[in-house]
């Protein structure tokens, strides 16, 4: 096995355990809309490898996509998992046949999904569990303690290292760091979804990770003939400058950008060694906020 790049954008560090700053999304292996096998499962394995082999040590799952493929793909490509490796999943969330994703976050389903999370990665502990709370229109106001109380739990009988918080609002991030320590945080931001700016910076200040999911698109004429003017000048592609623009933007935040191709997760990851000067950041960075 070659590994290409030691540590794909540098690395933090979630708790005890570290990672690349560029990790993979496992969402896009499943097939449309997160249902169901992918079309060319020997492809999905080999982008799972090549993810490994890239030096990537953050991989980013959950159990209702496919639902359970994407975890299954997980453990037939990659297992026994390399030491380096860390995995993050989410529960709170399950999937209907129509392809839905009704809340889930009663305590017998959160301890049912980390169980499943548990069996079908084939781990005895989960290194990072996600609470996605809102639902798929976005996130949703409203306390969060009985359904992070019980996340909790399963962390103190050992089945789970690190707590995090998925499509969260501000005040839900606050109430769970007031039951216990989290340390990543998983939200809608990009170049054009500004709206966690605040968050972002207070959480950088207390060493807590931001993963940004839905990482490109949304963006305006305006934004993409920008982005498309910075990466003529550096030599990339517009989608390379705006993950790059993520990888600049701060320190804790972490990129899990998915793609069910392996030319297409190559091209992903040269962001991560994409320098953008001054005068570019300024540049979206005022694009972004019009």
């Amino acid at each position: 096995m070659t590994t290409l790049f030691s540590s794909p954008g540098g690395t933090w560090t979630l708790g005890d355990l570290t990672v690349t700053r560029f990790g993979y999304g496992a969402m896009q292996l499943a097939g449309p809309w997160v249902m169901g096998p992918p079309a060319d499962r020997d492809g999905a394995i080999a982008v799972l490898r090549e993810v490994v082999d890239l030096g990537i040590t953050h991989i980013d799952t959950s159990d209702a996509y496919g639902p359970r493929i994407t975890n299954q793909l997980i453990r037939e490509a990659l297992h026994p998992y390399p030491s380096s490796l860390r995995i993050a999943t989410k529960v709170g969330a399950r999937r209907d046949e129509q392809g839905g994703w009704p809340v889930a976050r009663r305590p017998d389903e959160l301890r049912r999904q980390v169980e499943e999370n548990l069996e079908s990665l084939g781990v005895e502990v989960l290194d990072l569990v996600y609470l996605r709370l809102g639902d798929a229109e976005g996130p949703k106001a409203g306390p969060i303690g009985a359904a992070f109380e019980t996340l909790v739990e399963l962390r103190r009988q050992g089945v789970i290292r690190h707590l995090g918080v998925s499509n969260a609002t501000a005040e839900q991030v606050a109430e769970a760091r007031g039951i216990a320590p989290i340390v990543s945080v998983q939200n809608m931001y990009n170049l054009a979804h500004r709206h966690d700016d605040d968050l972002i910076d207070r959480l950088a200040a207390e060493d807590i990770a931001y993963v940004p999911f839905f990482p490109l698109g949304g963006f305006s004429p305006l934004q993409s003939s920008v982005l498309s003017a910075v990466a003529a000048r550096v030599g990339a592609s517009p989608r390379s400058v705006a993950l790059a623009w993520l990888l600049h933007r701060s320190p804790n935040i972490l990129l899990i950008p998915g793609t069910s191709s392996v030319a297409h997760l190559r091209e992903n990851v040269a962001a991560a060694g994409l320098r953008l000067s001054g005068e570019d950041l300024a540049e979206l960075d005022k694009a972004g906020r019009e």
